[in-house]
């Protein structure tokens, strides 16, 4: 499997980023814009850079850079997204994706959910939390913890065959839509995890 890991312009996690990349947890590093700066305060250089620079200012040197007029119909993330695709990523990590502008958050949301659905392991990595994206048919797995808080959302507009065990509330072949608020804050009971979808995409929200 490749993995691939962006970094936008929002918080980066960095510690966890670092320790990932130290382990040799990622085949290519893309910086996302503004990302590129996140980097390079904490002295690490990405394979390449993408994205119209607006955020960051100028366009990197000493790297592969893709560079796009600010003016186009897709985010910078969505065509960071699209290359790791081209670079035949089987997973991607996103960092400094979560954060910062409500807007841009919500945006890049619904991108993983797309990705998810064309066949991407998608996960967003925030200060406290990953955001993991599955669709259907697929199970998501965690190791027991003894304490924490999991959420989890339709992404489409209906997911059916949704389970969750492992947690203080079950679900078992439960329906989720998109305009519910069924799957907020689940509590670990230091059990394994295990929570799955039948049709559609969910996003897991899972302590780090």
């Amino acid at each position: 499997m490749k993995t691939i890991a962006l970094v936008g312009a929002s918080d980066l996690n960095a510690d966890e980023f670092l320790r990932m990349a130290d382990a040799g947890a990622f085949d290519m590093v893309i910086a996302v814009d503004g990302g590129f700066r996140s980097l390079e305060e904490h002295g690490f250089k990405p394979d390449m850079a993408i994205g119209d620079f607006d955020s960051l200012g100028y366009v990197p040197k000493g790297l592969r850079v893709a560079r796009f007029s600010p003016h186009k119909d897709k985010s910078d993330m969505e065509l960071a997204l699209e290359r790791a695709k081209t670079e035949r990523a089987d997973r991607v990590f996103v960092f400094g994706a979560l954060g910062g502008r409500l807007d841009h958050t919500l945006a890049n949301l619904q991108l993983f959910a797309k990705f998810s659905e064309r066949g991407s392991s998608v996960s967003a990595i925030g200060e406290a939390e990953a955001v993991v994206f599955v669709t259907g048919p697929d199970i998501f797995e965690a190791p027991a913890r003894e304490s924490g808080c999991v959420s989890v959302f339709a992404m489409s507009d209906e997911c059916t065959g949704v389970f969750e065990r492992g947690l203080e509330w079950e679900l078992d072949d439960a329906v989720l839509t998109n305009r519910t608020s069924l799957g907020l804050s689940n509590e670990l009971i230091g059990e394994a995890v295990m929570i799955g979808v039948e049709t559609g995409t969910i996003a897991i929200f899972f302590p780090l």
